[in-house]
């Protein structure tokens, strides 16, 4: 690190005044958004004290922690310089299926009347449901990305209305006419949002999925830079011919990590329905720009080959904060929508201008 940070330095001292001038200006434009951030959460601190309260961190730390699955998978399919409109969709009917399939047995409205009673095993068969079901909307995303190299967003835009007409029939099961699926068991939540840690003086409860997030977060880690898989889904993110010539089975490639990105997808959901205990319909609108902006925000870049799992961390939590301190400062919800959008389109021009820049 010394040594990096002293060739840094007499790099900077060789400079003319002109290009140390062009150098900090580089430098503050590439990072404004992150300036900007520190700026807003140093002010909301400021104005509410109750930001940096225990309870506020453990606030931030388990949306994080729900927020993060999907974010981990829609990062490869950005590495590919591609996107999923389909994810939120996604997330949403493996938060219906998870919620209809671990119903209590004893509420008077059941989505599917002759299931079993909610054990450990029967828990562990939904989550592999309903990540099988992801995994399959994913494959169908890569399969047609790859196969007839169209292009992500049309693909994902076709999948992601397929899959919201799916989610609006499984809702009229048994005559549930679009009502909500409430009313999960109660090991079910305790098993996935049940705390692992609580603190009563601190109002202070830190949820098991917490746990399932940080493990997802080593795998995921593990995969994008210990695999095969991995280092080809940065080559072909790069330069998909490059990759061809080299070897890499490029199509099987794209369509593992879409594949890949539905599981995860359906991970989160089920997620979401123990910590909301009621889906409808409208489950998981739009969370795929909330984790489009955490990669983008965390580096992962459009154009492609680019970004780390540490980077979508970071990303996450930063998206959080922000959301959490509008909250706390008092923001209009509807306002709030505006900002998102700001941030995603800040967040793509600063990335493409360090793109440009370097070519």
């Amino acid at each position: 690190m010394n040594g990096y940070l002293k060739r840094k330095t007499e790099e900077y001292r060789s400079l003319d005044s002109a290009d140390k001038r062009r150098y900090w200006i580089d430098g503050l434009l590439n990072n404004a958004l992150y300036i900007l951030m520190a700026a807003f959460i140093i002010f909301t601190a400021v104005v509410n004290s109750n930001f940096l309260s225990a309870s506020a961190i453990a606030n931030v730390l388990t949306l994080a922690a729900a927020s993060l699955p999907m974010a981990l998978g829609i990062g490869g399919c950005i590495v590919l310089t591609g996107t999923d409109l389909s994810g939120g969709r996604v997330f949403g009917l493996a938060a219906a299926m998870s919620a209809a399939f671990l119903q209590n047995r004893a509420a008077t409205k059941l989505i599917f009347e002759h299931l079993p009673n909610t054990t450990g095993p029967w828990i562990i068969a939904v989550l592999a449901l309903v990540m099988l079901a992801g995994a399959v909307i994913g494959l169908v995303n890569g399969f047609f990305v790859a196969k007839f190299s169209l292009h992500p967003f049309i693909v994902t835009l076709a999948t992601q209305l397929i899959t919201y007409g799916v989610i609006l029939m499984f809702f009229q099961i048994n005559g549930n006419g679009g009502g909500p699926i409430s009313n999960v068991a109660k090991l079910f939540k305790d098993a996935v949002s049940g705390p692992v840690i609580r603190i009563e003086s601190k109002n202070v409860a830190i949820p098991w999925y917490v746990v399932y997030a940080f493990a997802l977060v080593l795998i995921m880690w593990f995969v994008w830079n210990k695999t095969t898989f991995g280092k080809n889904m940065f080559a072909v993110g790069s330069n998909p011919e490059a990759a061809r010539v080299s070897g890499v089975n490029v199509f099987r490639t794209t369509v593992t990590v879409h594949t890949l990105a539905g599981a995860l997808y359906g991970f989160a959901g089920f997620v979401e329905a123990a910590r909301l205990g009621s889906i409808t319909a409208s489950t998981g609108l739009n969370n795929e720009c909330d984790a489009i902006a955490a990669c983008v925000i965390g580096g992962v870049s459009f154009v492609g080959g680019t970004g780390n799992i540490g980077g979508i961390v970071v990303g996450v939590f930063v998206l959080r904060i922000i959301f959490v301190a509008l909250n706390m400062l008092g923001i209009n919800p509807n306002l709030q929508f505006i900002i998102k959008g700001g941030i995603i389109l800040a967040a793509c021009s600063l990335d493409m201008r360090k793109y440009l820049a370097r070519k």
